[in-house]
């Protein structure tokens, strides 16, 4: 598939502190605004300068007219085109498809560094549905009417309770709707085969894995299992749900990957 026209917010810091550039990539059914609120202001204040990439068919980039035909290697092809485009080999951090679309990008190259978001799980997504099927039924019936842009009251307590901290407001939930946006089928079925899919080499460079206590799309005695391979240093937030950068919780998270970011050496 031909390079796409990519989407690839800059935001460099005031003040500078001399380490690697972040580049953020989104998770499914969303886009790069997700880190825009929060994280990156909070990073930029501690002199890291961040790019956050809309991936092929989202947000302000090219292909939405064609979102179901896209891979998730197609996805990893947007971050290595991305990454072309940064003044030095970025630190990657992902959040859940994000988390796992910059695995795959990484088994062919490398990065200053890798954070992991709230990540898609080695075992897939299957059993993260099965649970949500059990104990949410109503999600998958509510998610598309916040793709067509008509949630209703119900849409929003169940968005709030699969996405998010017990502790959500109604008005953050509100603001969260207008992110969400259809997903690529091809993408969706893939991340439920994940399981069978060949393991990749994984570049020895440091990493760390990060979710919340309260996250009902992939709970946090998950993450032993992304953190493992990556010999990656685990950190859970109390009472964060799955949407760590949006979370009433946020600033924890993203206190913690600063600290990390800032145990790296210098650019």
């Amino acid at each position: 598939m031909p390079p796409r026209k990519l989407k690839i917010h800059a935001h460099p810091a005031s003040k500078p502190a001399g380490r690697p550039p972040v580049l953020f990539v989104h998770g499914a059914y969303t886009n790069a605004l997700g880190w825009q609120l929060n994280f990156i202001p909070y990073l930029n204040a501690r002199g890291h300068d961040c790019f956050a990439l809309d991936l092929s068919g989202h947000g302000e980039s090219e292909g939405r007219d064609v979102l179901d035909s896209f891979r998730l290697a197609d996805y990893a092809d947007d971050v290595a085109q991305a990454v072309a485009t940064l003044p030095a080999e970025p630190v990657l951090v992902g959040h859940s498809m994000g988390a796992l679309v910059v695995q795959l990008y990484l088994a062919r190259a490398s990065a200053a560094g890798v954070a992991l978001l709230a990540p898609v799980p080695p075992t897939g997504t299957g059993g993260s549905a099965s649970r949500l099927a059990l104990l949410q039924p109503d999600f998958f019936s509510e998610l598309p009417k916040v793709i067509a842009g008509h949630p209703n009251e119900h849409t929003l307590r169940v968005m709030a309770e699969v996405y998010f901290s017990p502790d959500i407001s109604h008005h953050d939930v509100l603001q969260f709707m207008p992110m969400i946006q259809a997903e690529s089928e091809h993408a969706v079925a893939e991340m439920v085969a994940l399981p069978f899919m060949a393991v990749k080499r994984r570049p020895d460079i440091p990493a760390l894995v990060m979710g919340g206590g309260e996250d009902a799309v992939f709970p946090a005695s998950m993450l032993f299992f992304t953190a493992l391979p990556w010999k990656a240093r685990q950190v859970v937030i109390p009472r964060a749900g799955h949407m760590l950068m949006l979370d009433p919780q946020w600033q924890e998270a993203a206190a913690a990957l600063a600290d990390w970011l800032e145990t790296l050496p210098k650019a």
